[in-house]
């Protein structure tokens, strides 16, 4: 499997990419993502590459989600 690595300029644009790529996996699968993620950690949902993958960018958008946050904090 070919994975290719993209680079945003700013962490608000990585958020917003990701977000529309789990918007394209809530729609496919029809479950939000963070109930997928939580029967995905529990093992309820195999772990397909598509799957794994969902589950990777979950992640990547709650760090990138608490980053920002982090920053907006620290900018007040």
């Amino acid at each position: 499997m070919y994975k290719e690595i993209i680079q945003y300029s700013s962490p608000l644009d990585a958020l917003i990419a990701i977000t529309k790529r789990l918007v394209c996996y809530e729609m496919q699968e029809q479950i939000d993502s963070k109930e997928f993620f939580k029967r995905y950690n529990q093992g309820q949902i195999e772990d397909s590459a598509h799957y794994v993958e969902w589950a990777n960018d979950y992640r990547h958008y709650l760090e990138l989600q608490n980053e920002i946050e982090n920053k907006l904090k620290h900018a007040a």
